[in-house]
């Protein structure tokens, strides 16, 4: 932030015009509004392991909740970009035969997601085979 509002002042300094620090004001403002919704949004995002199924939560104004029933889960992925690795993170990826079920958590430590996969993996498994 400290960056964008230097540029902004010397193109001000250079040119004498208003309009440089009018748009590095603009991006200093969404920068610090990003800033402050960031964690919010870290928050927002849940799952509970309940007996049947897997609840996922996620979403600030517009909250959606999937119940994912173990059984029907086909596929438990973990997606790591590099970004995600330099901080020893993961995504968790649920796939299911259903569209509209797929769920994806981010953001979970590396070592939890590897736990969580092999966990419903194990539970999946064993519904599939009692149906």
């Amino acid at each position: 932030m400290v960056v964008v509002a230097a540029v902004a002042a010397l193109i001000w300094w250079l040119n004498e015009s208003i309009w440089p620090l009018l748009g590095g004001g603009a991006i200093l403002i969404v920068l610090i509004i990003t800033a402050i919704l960031i964690p919010r949004r870290a928050r927002s995002i849940g799952y509970l392991l309940r007996e049947d199924d897997l609840l996922f939560r996620r979403g600030i104004m517009w909250q959606r909740f999937v119940a994912v029933p173990y059984g029907r889960m086909q596929l438990v992925d973990i997606n790591r970009g590099p970004v995600a690795r330099a901080f020893g993170l993961a995504e968790l990826k649920f796939v299911t035969a259903a569209v509209g079920t797929n769920v994806i958590i981010p953001g979970m430590p590396l070592a939890e997601a590897e736990k969580l996969r092999d966990h419903l993996v194990a539970v999946a498994e064993s519904r599939r085979s009692g149906l």
